[in-house]
């Protein structure tokens, strides 16, 4: 019985191979239309052809090369106007540098397009791939975005400048230079603080270099029983003696804000420039300390009077 089952393969298997293998005059009958078909061909027009299809495409490669070159001596144009239009409205330099960058790349890339699709590409097919791209770095590169949405934020809106002193998200320094990404600050003591654009466009933000005029305040506690008009006279005094003083918005002022548990306090109040604000301060309180007490005037310690009672 096995040996039937492996005689009718056997028998099969020969059938298919001789199937595959064609005869001999079958396959001379192809060669033979295969040759006529050779010599039979126009030589001329296919070279003709081959020639009017080279031009053509030589062609488009100067007219894409040709449009590429001048929308870049368009885009260098259009860049140099909106430099001059920059400088003669004394645009932000963070906010020149930003939108010469983005619509430099914008041109570019228009001008690209422009150029691929007169050699007979279809762009659509680019921006697709372009799109699905941006998606997808997007989706990867989510906080680096908002922190670049927070950078443009910032340059459009411009809640401060480079030069400005500020204090946002718990730092405090000068402006050194507005990025896309983060916004960079130079501390007194020389420590440069890199604040993201995302957090800082979100936040409160005090400006203190904005306004050009600021109010000086200070704190002068005397002691109890010495004479509240004298050292009213004498913090005046100082004060309108002063030419960094100004007189508006307001003049100087001296009140007794509080009664302490220790000592009588005066709110001293004056406004001056901004740049005067820190020099001011100083000077005045170091009169203050000087002055005052030549003046009967005393500093009272924080002190606690203790009475003991005997039974």
């Amino acid at each position: 019985m096995h040996k039937m089952n492996y005689l009718l393969q056997t028998e099969e298997t020969t059938k298919m191979v001789e199937n595959l293998i064609l005869p001999d005059s079958v396959q001379k009958a192809h060669l033979t239309e295969t040759v006529t078909k050779i010599f039979n061909t126009d030589y001329n027009a296919l070279m003709n052809n081959l020639i009017e299809q080279a031009l053509w495409i030589g062609l488009k490669i100067i007219l894409a090369l040709a449009i590429y070159y001048v929308g870049k001596w368009i885009t260098n144009w259009i860049l140099r106007i909106l430099d001059r239009s920059f400088e003669r409205r004394n645009v932000d330099l963070s906010l020149r540098n930003f939108l010469r960058s983005m619509i430099k790349v914008v041109m570019t890339v228009l001008v690209i397009l422009a150029a691929i699709q007169t050699l007979g590409v279809n762009t659509s097919s680019f921006l697709a791939i372009f799109a699905s791209a941006g998606l997808a770095i997007g989706m990867a590169l989510s906080g680096t975005l908002q922190n670049f949405a927070g950078g443009v934020i910032l340059l459009l809106l411009r809640p401060y400048r480079i030069g400005d002193y500020i204090t946002a998200q718990g730092q405090s320094g000068t402006v050194k230079s507005i990025g896309l990404f983060s916004t960079q600050l130079s501390t007194p003591d020389n420590r440069i603080i890199y604040v993201p654009n995302s957090a800082i466009s979100t936040s409160i933000v005090d400006n203190y270099s904005q306004p050009t005029t600021r109010r000086v305040d200070w704190k002068v506690s005397i002691s109890y029983g010495d004479d509240v008009d004298v050292a009213r006279k004498e913090i005046l005094a100082m004060l309108t003696a002063d030419k960094r003083v100004l007189k508006e918005p307001a003049e100087p002022m001296v009140v007794l804000s509080e009664l302490g548990n220790s000592a009588v306090i005066l709110s001293v109040r004056a406004w001056a420039a901004n740049a005067d604000y820190w020099d001011l301060y100083w000077e005045i309180n170091e009169r203050i300390y000087k002055e005052l007490p030549q003046k009967g005037l005393h500093f009272p310690y924080p002190q606690m009077d203790v009475h003991i009672k005997q039974n």
